[in-house]
């Protein structure tokens, strides 16, 4: 149940590990210095571009590696003070390339025959999205000297602000109380209790959570001012039209895309609150359905699995849909990329880490036997099966956009779940699983979609003043009852869910939320189009996965003749959840009828 790093390398202390930090080191020197010169005009632009990319593939190489072994070490042993001591030190000498990637961009904006040049040669066809999109990006890049003064003073700017919320947020306690008994709990402990199946329990964590972030409010207000105020200075000296138009160039993705996304979204808000007034109705609420209720519990699934079992079953299920997939994911097993084990000192929850530079992946999770628990490892090896089809390509290939990240891990998951529902044999079963799913999905489009609001309105409002923390609250508030509609009882809001996402505080994070939507209705698409022509589908399927770290959204979903201009792609992804939510609605009714 523990994962295996030593093919990464033997341990900090080996002649593996210090030897390749050490070249890593006189790489970025050896970089700097060449491109310092080379870069000053462009004689010989396509041998020089073609070195230059040979000199970012080993650069790659080594960040990922060594970067790779401190942080799944740190991942699983906290106490672990080298794995901390040397992922500052990777990262330090990692950013020390910032000067010869300015100049590397600034290059390429000087070459009028860019696309000449790169169709005579090779290695640079190769590499041709990588380059281009680097034209892109340089239109918005300031002198050197000032790219790298923002550098550092973000480490004291931004990066300082977010390390406070981090602080404040990770040791912030709540006070409540128990069966009588008053305890303080960690926040993590307190927002799980939305889970729990005593009613009178998820009521009082919510007061408490809610009541605890006024500790932490002018704090978290002041980051969040911080460091969307750095983010609209640099957009505005960069030349960005918004925050907003600079995350849609890191996630290659067009304005077309995501309006055609959002609109089809709110159009089908309704098939939403449809399911959260049945949830409400099932618990016995006479309104809508209350916050500190939007997570709990509905039906029974006992199904358990150990570790072996759950294995077992997702391989199995994912033999349905290739062998490909199934032999991946016994590979993956026999070979120990997977560290499931929850103990002292391990991170929570999951994720996957494509380690390219060995050609392999590593899994993370907390497996305690429970059916979301075996679903959960579905999802993260979906990543890693993602992972294994770019494993054949160049490293500087190998990174996809934030949008098309969970094509994969969604299809992974969506391919046991309706396993698992056709297997169930009992309503509360049945219901149980189809709460999980959509409830999932609710989170991602309602949800989501309130995040994105409330952050517009946030980034529109800073450019004029600091926020208070009424006026934070008031945005949050509204941006809920605009997603959620009358389907969420307006009496039990969330006004403090701007200081509980961690995603608000990333200066390079924008708009960390959209994304979600389009790799949920992007996954399910593709699965409609699975049913549809299995035969055909795995092939393209693959090719299509290849194909992400080298070309922008749009034609990645060409490939599967998905136009993501056309707003009925999405809403055809959205009446699939419909079709789970009109079966919730069908049980919820034969539940309720049964408890009359």
């Amino acid at each position: 149940m523990r994962w295996s790093l030593k093919e990464l390398y033997p341990s900090f202390d080996s002649d593996e590990f210090q030897s390749d930090l050490v070249l890593f080191k006189k790489l970025v020197k050896d970089i700097n210095a060449w491109t310092s010169e080379a870069f000053s005009n462009i004689v010989n632009s396509k041998q020089k571009l073609e070195i230059y990319i040979d000199y970012l593939k080993q650069y790659r190489y080594y960040v990922s590696r060594l970067a790779a072994f401190a942080h799944l070490t740190n991942a699983v042993d906290a106490n672990d003070e080298d794995a901390f001591k040397y992922l500052d030190k990777i990262e330090v000498i990692a950013n020390e390339i910032t000067p010869s990637i300015v100049e590397f961009q600034n290059f390429l904006l000087k070459i009028d025959d860019l696309e000449e040049i790169i169709s005579s040669s090779d290695v640079l066809k190769e590499h041709s999205y990588f380059i281009m999109s680097n034209k892109e990006r340089a239109k918005y890049l300031l002198p050197k000297d000032q790219e790298v003064i923002i550098s550092k003073l973000t480490n004291t700017g931004s990066s300082a602000w977010e390390g406070l919320q981090n602080k404040v947020v990770s040791t912030l306690e709540v006070d409540m109380t128990i069966d009588g008994k008053k305890e303080t709990l960690p926040l993590p402990v307190v927002r799980n209790l939305a889970y729990d199946a005593n009613p009178d329990l998820r009521k009082s964590a919510y007061f408490a959570e809610l009541e605890s972030y006024k500790k932490i409010e002018d704090a978290s207000s002041a980051a969040l001012n911080g460091i969307k105020g750095e983010v609209i200075t640099l957009c505005d000296l960069r030349g960005y039209r918004s925050p907003l138009h600079e995350t849609l160039i890191k996630s290659r993705m067009d304005e077309e895309t995501l309006n055609a996304m959002l609109e089809a979204m709110n159009e089908n808000l309704d098939i939403f609150h449809k399911y959260y007034k049945k949830k409400a109705e099932l618990l016995g609420h006479k309104k809508s359905l209350p916050f500190y209720d939007l997570f709990a519990p509905v039906g029974k699934n006992d199904r358990t699995f150990s570790y072996e079992e759950a294995i077992n079953y997702v391989i199995d299920n994912f033999r349905t849909f290739s062998d490909r997939l199934a032999d991946f994911v016994k590979n993956a097993y026999e070979n120990n990329w997977l560290d499931v084990e929850p103990r002292k000192g391990k991170r929570g929850g999951a994720f996957c880490s494509n380690l390219h530079c060995i050609g392999q992946s590593r899994v993370m999770a907390n497996f305690n036997g429970s059916f979301s628990n075996m679903t959960t490892l579905a999802h993260e090896l979906g990543h890693a099966y993602h992972g294994f089809n770019l494993k054949d390509e160049s490293i500087l290939n190998s990174s996809y956009p934030m949008p098309i990240a969970e094509t994969a891990s969604i299809f992974c998951e969506t391919i046991v779940v309706n396993a698992s529902l056709r297997e169930a044999k009992t309503v509360d079963e049945k219901i149980a699983i189809l709460e999980e799913s959509i409830s999932g999905s609710g989170q991602v489009i309602v949800d989501i979609l309130s995040r994105f609001l409330f952050e517009s309105e946030v980034f529109e409002r800073r450019k004029d003043h600091p926020l208070t923390v009424n006026e934070l609250n008031e945005i949050m508030i509204d941006s809920q009852k605009k997603a959620y509609g009358d389907s969420l009882d307006e009496n039990y809001l969330h006004p403090y869910m701007w200081i509980n996402k961690s995603h608000y505080y990333s200066a390079d994070l924008s708009f960390y939320n959209f994304p979600y939507a389009f790799g949920l209705l992007f996954s399910k698409g593709l699965y409609a189009k699975y049913l549809n022509d299995k035969k055909n589908f795995v092939k393209q399927y693959d090719a299509l996965l290849r194909e992400t770290g080298k070309n922008d959204i749009y034609h990645v979903a060409k490939m599967m003749d998905v136009d993501v201009h056309d707003k009925d792609f999405f809403t055809s992804s959205l009446k699939l959840i419909e079709q789970e939510i009109n079966m919730y609605v069908e049980l919820a009714d034969e539940i309720i009828k049964g408890m009359a």
